[in-house]
């Protein structure tokens, strides 16, 4: 386990009993969604073989390690040391660092739009790829949120730009990640699976940290490891439903047109060969943190109702809903008596109006205490696990 606190200032916000339980399950919390911890809890190695969860494989003599995403450099240290000797080298791409980790080099991306560190990362990612990884060898990816803007390369007769110009457009009107990332794998060389098109290695290991609601895995960095079931029909949905097509560059709009009558393959499907030798697993996701939480919770003797992990909607008016479950248990016992845990999670949004300081978390929370204010021995946090 990693030795960091999360919250420093824990003895001064502890102001009673339930404020000091209720800072001690966020830490826990907290420390449950740490990537670093989160490999170390899932990943080990026994009698030469690499164990995930109740997978396992023989080490054979090289294993690789590739990442990208917020988490990835926290991912690799874990990886780095478990493995020690058997790892023999690799690239991850994160958003702020360019090092070495053991034989594994770091090099720094863009967020949250594509730009020309990305494109030189991952240029770089795939040339390792190509270069120093042999068929009978075992290959790690490591994946988290930021995955889709830290690791692209564009399709041919593409360039970094379309992908960025596109994936701010969509996101400015309207588009939610699903149907961002359906346009964003037809563009790219390495999203929606293709990244297994650049892979010799025998078997493939994606671990991967969720940031997604329902850990879809192939939402998550766009699924570069999993198979994709959209079309190009799809993607060009989207674009005229969202008013962008016509303001495409003629190069982008050509490309998809040429997707659309099969001049250019579509990605690939679920039970191509391709994926016969990957296995994806979810080691961290905000469904994990709050059913652990939850477990705490209940071995401290509370009533513990876990909600939900899917949570959405506009961050002021989920924290008044939050309250309004918490007002109903106080007065009436339902639907959960006290001492009673409410835990919910998800994604929620905040529509800015003029200028303000804060985030979704700060929106929610406030809009909770309004909600909850002058009620007895209730208190609330809200937390991010990205």
């Amino acid at each position: 386990m990693s030795n960091t606190r999360f919250i420093q200032n824990s003895k001064e916000l502890s102001t009673s009993p339930l404020h000091e339980t209720l800072l001690e399950i966020i830490e826990e919390g907290l420390v449950r969604a740490d990537p670093y911890d989160a490999v170390m809890r899932n990943l080990s190695v026994r009698g030469g073989k690499l164990v995930v969860g109740g997978y396992e494989t023989l080490i054979p003599g090289r294993v690789h390690v590739i990442g990208f995403g917020k988490a990835s450099e926290k991912m690799l240290r874990a990886v780095h040391d478990l493995l020690g000797r058997f790892l023999c080298g690799g690239v991850v791409i994160t958003p702020s660092t360019e090092t070495w980790v053991g034989p594994v080099r770091v090099l720094k991306g863009d967020h949250p739009l594509p730009g020309t560190n990305t494109l030189r990362s991952s240029l770089h990612l795939l040339d390792y790829l190509s270069e120093e990884v042999r068929e009978d060898d075992l290959l790690l990816v490591l994946v988290s949120g930021g995955g889709s803007a830290l690791f692209e390369v564009p399709e041919d007769g593409l360039v970094i730009e379309d992908i960025s110009t596109v994936s701010r457009e969509l996101m400015a009107r309207g588009a939610d990640i699903v149907e961002l990332n359906i346009v964003r794998k037809k563009l790219s060389k390495v999203k929606g699976g293709k990244l297994l098109k650049h892979v010799r290695a025998r078997e493939v290991i994606t671990l991967i940290i969720s940031d997604v609601v329902g850990d879809k895995l192939d939402t998550i960095a766009s699924g570069p490891t999993v198979p994709d079931n959209t079309f190009f029909s799809d993607a060009y949905r989207i674009l005229k439903r969202r008013g962008l097509w016509s303001e495409l560059r003629h190069e982008l709009r050509r490309f998809i047109e040429r997707g659309l009558a099969g001049e250019v393959p579509e990605t690939p499907k679920e039970g191509e060969p391709l994926f016969s030798k990957v296995r994806n697993f979810v080691i961290a996701s905000n469904r994990l943190v709050l059913e652990y939480m939850d477990l705490i919770l209940s071995r401290k003797g509370f009533n513990t109702l876990l909600l939900t992990s899917m949570l959405e909607g506009e961050a002021r008016e989920v924290g008044k809903v939050l309250g309004s479950i918490m007002k109903n248990i106080t007065q009436y016992s339902r639907p959960v008596s006290r001492p009673a845990a409410l835990l919910a999670g998800g994604e929620t949004v905040v529509t800015v109006r003029g200028s303000g300081v804060g985030g979704r978390n700060q929106e929610l929370c406030l809009s909770l205490a309004m909600s909850i204010k002058g009620l007895q021995n209730v208190v609330a946090a809200c937390m991010g696990t990205d």
